[in-house]
């Protein structure tokens, strides 16, 4: 008689909700016309749309060397910030506007061009090192942590690491540029989620 030994698996931990009070969205780039349509303002583009959504326009605030403008919701005031400062020294706004309005790293939301995620591929996520990419490099250096919330806007890669330089800053091919769109649009569906604070809501939509 063959015995058929029955193993029970071990349940899972419930895994908690992973929540966040977002108070700053940060969109990385870099100023001037010459770099407006390039893959490395991939960070600006998306909270440009997130203002134009919402009605907002943009303004400088000379104290924190940004373009700066605020939004409601959901009983509270909510940052969005694009540094003037050049991809580079981003850190030095943003750090500005963390001390001034007294904001921990968890309520701050970077979003950024991606090389690792191809184009219309947009990922949300907590933490992580800056991956080569200089405007995360300065805003850690400045903050002195790495725990703050992305919005990762895949760009592709050359796949060529000596041409990296040259590829972000320039324009996308009309592919690419129209699936950045696409995936720009899918992340401003999940908004409302990441402004109610359910982050673990926006990733699981976005990522689906």
């Amino acid at each position: 008689m063959l015995m058929l030994k029955v193993i029970a698996k071990k349940a899972r931990p419930h895994m908690a909700a992973l929540e966040a009070d977002i108070r700053l969205i940060v969109g990385l780039g870099n100023p001037g016309a010459d770099y407006t349509d390039t893959r490395h303002n991939a960070g600006f583009w998306f909270v440009d749309s997130l203002a134009q959504q919402l009605s907002v326009s943009f303004r400088f605030d000379k104290r924190f060397n940004a373009a700066e403008t605020k939004i409601h919701s959901n009983s509270k005031d909510i940052i969005l910030l694009k540094p003037q400062t050049f991809m580079n020294r981003s850190g030095q706004s943003v750090s500005a506007v963390v001390r001034y309005y007294k904001l921990k790293p968890a309520q701050i939301l970077v979003v950024h061009d991606e090389l690792d995620l191809a184009a219309g591929d947009n990922r949300l996520k907590q933490g992580g090192g800056h991956g080569g990419h200089n405007g995360l490099r300065d805003i850690i250096n400045h903050l002195a942590v790495k725990d703050f919330f992305r919005l990762r806007v895949g760009i592709g890669h050359p796949g060529d690491r000596n041409q990296v330089i040259n590829y972000v800053l320039h324009k996308p091919s009309i592919s690419d540029q129209n699936a950045i769109e696409e995936a720009s649009q899918r992340s401003l569906n999940v908004m409302p989620q990441v402004f109610e604070g359910r982050l673990d809501k926006a990733m699981q939509a976005l990522h689906t």
